[in-house]
């Protein structure tokens, strides 16, 4: 077996985001790509991408970069970031460069590479996976190790770029069928009464299944709509389903 189905095998198998993530981080690193972050949207309007709160964000950037690029605004603006929202595929860094070199970037757009600069993210690949819906999108930013030039960068990616992208793809689409989180928790007995409500249940059939009463059913129901900022019961049962928290099988340590 080589190298790189093993790699696909671990990440099919990881059971948890962290598991999967650190699998991908790990191996995007031998490739010389040390800072990834990765995004990913249900809620993209044509012009916003929703609240940030609900976005699926994991990145190895600094915290000091983090705090600025989305704190911020400054993903608002960032050059590699438009083009992946209107794009699919793989694209190299140099197309960045290449448009501020004929002056093709908003001022806006110059602030962000500046900060970029400064920050060291100068080299690398934003690869912007293919949605099925309009209001989806997904993409990843690899960002090389400071030091490396483009020209560098793009060497490795003549060599080893189709199974860079294979197992970006194959870490995205496993991510989707993975229970995520973030900032929407959800308590045991939350989801629990959010899955039989699922099951077209009533708050009185919850109640006698759960031996409760229907004050206190009506009480976890709040208390999920609040923990998923949404204000009926009908959208927390689909909002807990896109990140997969219903039905979820607990993975022992």
């Amino acid at each position: 077996m080589s190298d790189f189905v093993k790699q696909l095998d671990r990440l099919t198998n990881a059971r948890t985001v962290e598991e999967l993530w650190d699998l991908h981080t790990k191996q995007m690193e031998t490739y010389g790509f040390d800072r990834l972050m990765y995004g990913y949207t249900r809620y993209r309007t044509s012009s916003s991408l929703g609240d940030p709160q609900d976005w699926v964000l994991l990145s190895t950037q600094s915290p000091e970069y983090m705090k600025v690029f989305f704190d911020e605004g400054f993903y608002y603006h960032a050059p590699m970031l438009k083009w992946a929202l209107a794009n699919d595929g793989a694209c190299s860094w140099r197309w960045m460069m290449d448009m501020s070199r004929v002056d093709n970037l908003t001022p806006s757009e110059m602030r962000v590479m500046e900060f970029n600069k400064q920050m060291n993210v100068t080299a690398g690949y934003t690869i912007s996976f293919r949605s099925i819906s309009e209001r989806t999108k997904a993409a990843i930013a690899l960002t090389a190790k400071a030091g490396l030039t483009q020209d560098a960068v793009e060497q490795t990616w003549a060599k080893h770029g189709d199974e860079i992208i294979v197992m970006n793809n194959v870490m995205h689409l496993k991510l989707l069928t993975l229970p995520y989180t973030g900032e929407r928790s959800l308590t045991k007995r939350q989801r629990e009464v959010l899955q039989w409500v699922g099951d077209g249940k009533t708050t009185q059939d919850i109640a006698i299944l759960l031996e409760l009463t229907p004050a206190t059913i009506e009480k976890h129901l709040r208390l999920a709509r609040e923990a998923l900022d949404v204000e009926t019961t009908a959208q927390a049962v689909l909002k807990a389903a896109f990140y997969n928290q219903m039905f979820i099988v607990d993975v022992e340590a």
